[in-house]
Parts: C-alpha cells; structure tokens; sequence
C-alpha cells in the first residue's frame, strides 16, 4: 500500500487517528483475551483462517483389543532354559521329544537350537520356523 493512502498519515492530527473511539486503543483492555482464549467464540475467524489443525484429533490409534503384544524370546534363550522351563512346568517330556509350551511368546530365531523340540507359542519368525524344522522339531502356532 502506498504511504499516501495509509491511515497514520491520513489521519495525523485528529484525536483518534482512525482508532475509533479514544477508549478504544488504550491499554491491552481491548484485545479479547490473551493468547488462544475466544478460539470457538469471537476469535474463530481467527483460528479458522491461521490455525485449521487447532480442534479436533488427528492421527489413529490400534485399538487395545486387537493389538497383539507379545514377549520375544530367541531361540537361543529356549535352549539356555531348558532346565528352567522343565522345573517350573513350562516344559515336560513326551515320546522322547520335548514340549514347550510358550503361550504368549514369540520365538524369534536369534542363536541355535540342537535338540528336537515341539515349541507352542503365538508367534514364530520365519527363520526359527527354519531352525526349529532343521533340528527335528515342530513349531505349533495358536
């Protein structure tokens, strides 16, 4: 805009300088608020103009009942655990192959595993599915 049209040049002298009323440009008594208040009232043009994002969610959150979390446990660990898991139950013998029973697991195929085993968890990786089949085992998903 040109200086000329300008309303501070226009309207120099008079009482008001285009202010309107003399009340009305004195102090912060005027504004409406400080920072963000009057968003959904008299500042909404304001926010629709400058800030469209400021309501509303964005994004999408996996509901709680169909998220899957699992415990990870490797190959390697199953193998270290053996004792352990037939002691507290997790695992017993049968037909001389070994069943573990891993419910809410699952395996991934970090380390190596040398005896037959039958592993029931959640979850299996594809390369201990390939392990657990290499040594003589069974991997049984559910």
């Amino acid at each position: 805009m040109a200086t000329r049209f300008r309303k501070i040049r226009k309207k120099r002298g008079s009482r008001t300088c285009g202010g309107g009323s003399h009340k009305k440009r004195r102090g912060k008594g005027s504004k409406g608020g400080a920072g963000k208040a009057g968003g959904c009232k008299h500042k909404w043009s304001w926010v629709v103009k400058y800030a469209p994002d400021h309501f509303g969610r964005r994004g999408f959150k996996v509901p709680k009942a169909v998220k899957k979390e699992h415990e990870i446990i490797n190959l390697g660990e199953i193998e270290e655990k053996l004792d352990k898991f037939l002691k507290e139950g997790i695992a017993k013998e049968e037909k001389g192959k070994l069943i573990v029973n891993l419910d809410n697991y699952k395996v991934l195929g970090e380390g190596e595993i040398t005896k037959p085993l039958i592993i029931k968890a959640s979850a299996f990786s594809a390369s201990a599915l390939e392990k657990i089949a290499k040594a003589g085992g069974e991997a049984i998903e559910g």
